[in-house]
């Protein structure tokens, strides 16, 4: 059965934001091949409007850097589910919107999907993993700090126990950590 796997860029001092970190094209492959991978993406609002603000146009007007560019083809051509109370409407292609989180519905699009389902923010991973139904975690620590931010597991209420799987460090410095949840 397919995953639902979160899978989020940090800082080194554990603050998700997109911004802060500077992928460069051995990251940006990384990510193709998660998107090549993946059957749908799962986001909040927030890092809805900051992926939907800007890929659309790295279609329309490439950057001529090819993971770049090619990244932008998959992120506006991937199914994606946007979880908002606020939001009147999702207008990027294949974007549907959801105002409410409901754990059987997830459940049943990881249980139907052909491909894992991934997560890609720190709302919707906190939400989804305090209901227990995130099977992995891929957190990306970029080498940056930035002092301040949203860490990723802010409000977080329950002890999670995580078991590391695997690593896998890029010539910039980055590692991306693998954890499967150890009780569910």
């Amino acid at each position: 059965m397919p995953k639902l796997i979160a899978a989020i860029n940090m800082t080194l001092d554990g603050y998700c934001d997109h911004t802060a970190i500077s992928p460069d094209d051995e990251i940006h492959e990384h990510y193709n091949e998660m998107l090549r991978s993946a059957g749908a993406l799962i986001y909040g609002r927030i890092t809805y409007q900051l992926m939907e603000s800007y890929w659309p146009t790295v279609v329309e007007n490439p950057t001529g850097n090819q993971s770049e560019d090619d990244f932008a083809v998959l992120m506006d051509n991937i199914p994606k589910i946007v979880y908002s109370r606020t939001l009147k409407s999702a207008d990027w292609k294949s974007a549907t919107l959801k105002h409410e989180v409901v754990k059987e519905e997830i459940v049943e699009l990881k249980r139907q999907a052909d491909k894992d389902v991934y997560v890609g923010s720190p709302s919707m991973i906190l939400a989804l993993a305090q209901l227990g139904i995130v099977d992995e975690f891929q957190i990306a620590v970029h080498p940056v700090v930035v002092g301040k931010g949203l860490p990723l597991f802010k409000n977080i209420h329950d002890r999670m126990e995580l078991k590391l799987l695997k690593t896998k460090t890029f010539g910039g410095g980055a590692v991306i950590l693998y954890y499967e949840p150890t009780q569910r």
